[in-house]
């Protein structure tokens, strides 16, 4: 659990926080932190699910200001950052779906409001508006539309209030980064509401271009969102919502190893010093030399109906959303400067999405003994994706459309059959039809095929709540993510033949424990998982004779996760506030008897020859991107200096364990590194404005967000099929070097 670390406050989440448009109540120092995870307004403590809350008060103090930070304040979660949205990747408790393809189910879903996203890159931009954000960790599938089997981040965003309120918050640093955001939320009338936001972030990057002088690495984002609330009767409420995204990025992936006698691509004459002229190759390079503009560019729009029914003491829910989004991708595929045709070898490709959504729920009043949640889900999916690679090496030419019909229905009772004691009992049944076109304009080749498949999940679980502050409980439940194409490079006859890929399943048991101590001061909660995968879906490697490989989903075998989750906050005394959380993980691979060989993995390193490529075995090899170790503490010290402001001073620690990001490859591995940010500055006593100087990596700790092994593209010698050497590049995260800045907050 984490929470808003102001002091002489009650921490209120959920929609209590959107309708209160931020504003925090003043209480006697008890710590309160509510969940909507089942539906319903709850405290947390009361809540038997393995669920953080997060608010914007600790994305604040912990720097995190994009999607793919918030692994930072999440240590079960953690996102991995690639060359552009589409590649990266978010695990929760080590279970992610690493896959290029598109039509492909997430094992851990998005919802922004309610509703899901079509894909995640749709997610990896600013947070703006944020009410706050809940991350619930294993299988969801019997108290929401979208089914995941490893997970799902809620977020939510404010809603239309009472009372006219403004926020606002503006931000610049010292590295060239600047951005700011508003909401403006109230009444038009006894009956109609509004709310509109707006934000815009801008940052050059922390990479130069040495070719062309320009940074690289960095961002620009703009969002906007509105909604409209109409009371139509006291039972009877509509709100219409709209919002649009625009935004681009650069790429620049700099080489941190690379063997200065290795030849692009076995060509005489090029050495790392002709292709990269320039660069100093290390741990802390932060150049390239790219001759094509690595690059994103991205928009979408959405809009959603949401639909509140009162019958007598029942609750009808319905939900109506339409999304559109598109990324095209421009990729420098050699990542040089290098002269002539193998120099400008380049990936350019498009993700268009589109989904339609109609969910509709029942809920019982949360305050009997027995309730119950029931609802059905529609959704219908559809993706094209044209992709371009080459022309000196890799050539690729294809065109790729997917789309997915899903209906299901789902439903969970709870009910206290003994004082005290209650049974929960959820299920959910769903029918998915899978269908695709592939086109290869190299090979001539064209391809369509469909499937459909019929799946039922469910979720039993006891809950005993000993005294007001303890609370014990115990699930057992199964997920499942359904099957899919691979829709990717290289995809022919064969791959037509074997159908579909399996749906991957899962079988996760859970107990926890809920405690509050000293008049609710202070939170400790304990969670133990263990968690079975079935026919995990996950990217591998297709190696090709010229040296080459295609990246390929395929089901590798099977997965085990498992560990402790341990969230605690402690108001000390009125002014100082202390909050944390641990992820203690053991993912290993229970079966993946045939992975491919990671470049230059020798026979002594488990690389067993096979034809012209190898493979090695994996089985009881821990799992890539789980870090067996992940914490996040926060302390925040607000005194009062007069009698209207106050002093903040605020700390962070964030810990990450070691981690693979290919497994067992040394050249994609990242140490263990901890970050710390500091802040201080003065506010309001009410809160109605703050400002702060901030600084992040206050110890300037260098360390990667991925690492790609690049030894395929460099040769031993200038002869085609000659041994590859040493090439190694590096996504830089924001917070690569130390950085300054200033940020001020109003809340009128």
């Amino acid at each position: 659990m984490t929470v808003d670390t102001s002091a002489a406050t009650t921490v209120v989440a959920g929609a209590a926080a959107a309708q209160s448009a931020g504003k925090m109540a003043q209480d006697d120092g008890e710590i309160i932190v509510t969940t909507t995870a089942q539906k319903r307004f709850e405290n947390i403590q009361n809540v038997p699910l393995a669920v953080q809350v997060v608010t914007p008060a600790q994305l604040e103090a912990q720097g995190v200001r994009n999607f793919q930070d918030l692994g930072k304040v999440a240590p079960s979660l953690t996102i991995r950052p690639a060359e552009h949205p589409v590649n990266s990747n978010v695990s929760l408790r080590g279970v992610g779906t690493f896959a290029f393809g598109i039509g492909v189910e997430s094992s851990v879903a998005v919802t922004v409001d309610g509703v899901p996203l079509a894909f995640q890159a749709r997610a990896f931009t600013d947070l703006p508006d944020v009410a706050q954000i809940e991350v619930l960790r294993g299988p969801q599938s019997t108290l929401y539309g979208k089914a995941a089997s490893a997970g799902l981040i809620k977020i939510m965003t404010t809603q239309p209030t009472n009372d006219f309120h403004v926020k606002a918050n503006l931000l610049a640093t010292d590295d060239s980064e600047y951005g700011g955001s508003f909401s403006v939320t109230g009444p038009i009338n006894d009956k109609l509401g509004y709310v509109f936001s707006a934000s815009y972030s801008n940052w050059d990057g922390n990479v130069k271009n040495l070719f062309n002088g320009k940074q690289v690495n960095g961002r620009e984002t703009l969002n906007s969102r509105g909604k409209l609330r109409w009371r139509a009767t006291p039972d009877v409420t509509f709100t219409l919502s709209g919002n649009y995204l625009n935004g681009n990025t650069t790429v620049g992936r700099p080489f941190i190893r690379l063997d200065p006698n290795g030849y692009l691509r076995a060509q005489p004459g090029l050495k790392p010093a002709v292709v990269l002229p320039g660069v100093q190759v290390g741990p802390s390079n932060q150049t390239v030399s790219n001759n094509y503009d690595s690059r994103t560019k991205y928009w979408g729009w959405g809009t959603m109906l949401r639909t509140d029914v009162n019958i007598g003491k029942m609750n009808i829910l319905g939900l109506t959303s339409y999304d559109r989004f598109r990324l095209d991708d421009y990729l420098d595929h050699d990542d040089t400067s290098a002269p002539g045709l193998f120099g400008t070898n380049t990936q350019i490709g498009a993700f268009k999405s589109r989904l339609f959504t109609q969910e509709i729920r029942l809920l019982s009043p949360g305050t009997d003994a027995f309730r119950y949640a029931l609802g059905i889900y529609y959704a219908n999916t559809a993706f094209k994706r044209p992709f371009l690679r080459g022309p000196a090496f890799s050539p690729a030419d294809w065109y790729a459309t997917s789309g997915s019909r899903q209906i299901a229905a789902f439903g969970q009772i709870d009910w206290e059959f003994v004082k005290n004691l209650t049974a929960t009992v959820g299920g959910r049944a769903q029918n998915e039809r899978v269908q695709y076109t592939f086109t290869d304009n190299r090979a001539k080749g064209s391809w369509n095929g469909h499937a459909s498949d019929n799946a039922t999940t469910y979720r039993l679980g006891l809950q005993y709540q000993a005294t007001r502050d303890i609370m014990v409980f115990g699930s057992y439940a199964t997920g499942y993510k359904g099957q899919t194409y691979d829709l990717t490079t290289g995809f022919n006859q064969l791959r037509a033949n074997a159908g579909p890929i399996k749906p991957e399943t899962s079988k996760d048991k859970e107990f926890g424990i809920r405690t509050q101590f000293f008049d609710r001061h202070m939170t400790f909660n304990v969670t133990y998982f263990d968690t079975n995968y079935k026919n995990l879906q996950a990217q591998t490697l297709e190696p090709l004779p010229d040296g080459t490989a295609n990246f390929r989903l395929t089901n590798v075998g099977g997965l085990n996760t498992k560990g402790l989750e341990f969230e605690s906050a402690v108001r000390v005394t009125r002014d100082l506030t202390i909050s944390g959380a641990a992820t203690y993980l053991d993912a290993t691979y229970t079966s993946f008897p045939a992975a491919p060989c990671y470049p230059r993995q020798t026979l002594a390193a488990g690389c067993i020859p096979k034809g012209t490529t190898g493979y090695q075995v994996l089985t009881g090899t821990r799992a890539v991107q789980s870090p067996e170790w992940k914490t996040s503490a926060s302390i925040e010290y607000a005194p009062a200096v007069t009698e209207k402001l106050n002093g903040v001073l605020q700390a962070s620690w964030q810990y990450q364990g070691s981690v693979y990001f290919a497994a067992r490859d040394p050249e994609q591995f990242q140490p263990a590194y901890s970050i710390f940010n500091l802040s201080a500055g003065i506010r309001d006593h009410k809160r109605a404005w703050e400002a702060a100087l901030f600084v992040n990596n206050l110890f300037d700790k260098q360390y990667y967000g991925s690492v790609v092994n690049s030894a395929g593209n460099f040769n031993i010698a200038p002869v085609a099929g000659s041994a590859f050497v040493l090439a190694t590049q590096a996504v830089l995260p924001r917070d690569f070097r130390r950085y300054a800045g200033i940020r001020f907050g109003l809340n009128y």
